[in-house]
């Protein structure tokens, strides 16, 4: 069952299109009160299901035109060990664990492919790093997204408690 219904998804796709809309604008578009915006958002933050507000940074405009990923295969007792490592490697954007021959995905930006190359190095030193796997990136036709997922997992769960869906 979902936590979220569709007022949060249509509150969510508000903000993701412009985090710095306040409570009023919101409401507005919403034709819902502030207070009830208010609330929600509390509530949506005391959950974890939205974790901040942070500005969208296009990596190639600031100077990082070279991304990858790199698959990290491990000695698993090391995995704290190797987290930490990787969290020194300033290329670092993201690491996340997988299941596979690969025990992370990590995510990684650099101004050259010289420096990608020794982040990578860096990386195959962390002790219990065992094998390196990078995949460069072209391109991002699609970025990170969740609002069509929230709207599939809402689109039956109504609009609150009393207001009706506006039109």
């Amino acid at each position: 069952m979902s936590r979220i219904d569709r007022l949060d998804s249509e509150l969510l796709k508000r903000l993701n299109n412009n985090a710095r809309a306040g409570v009023a604008e919101l409401a507005a578009q919403l034709g819902i009160s502030r207070n009830t915006v208010l609330a929600r958002l509390q509530r949506l933050e005391r959950e974890g299901i939205l974790k901040g507000y942070k500005p969208v940074i296009d990596l190639e405009a600031a100077g990082l035109p070279v991304q990858a990923f790199v698959g990290l295969e491990l000695d698993q007792r090391q995995m704290a060990q190797v987290i930490a490592g990787l969290s020194e490697i300033p290329q670092v954007l993201e690491v996340t664990t997988q299941a596979g021959r690969e025990d992370l995905l990590v995510k990684v930006a650099a101004v050259t492919l010289a420096q990608l190359q020794e982040a990578v190095g860096r990386m195959v030193e962390i002790r219990g790093v065992r094998h390196s796997n990078t995949t460069l990136s072209v391109s991002t036709p699609l970025p990170y997204r969740v609002q069509p997922l929230l709207d599939h997992l809402t689109s039956e769960a109504g609009w609150g408690r009393s207001t009706a869906l506006p039109s």
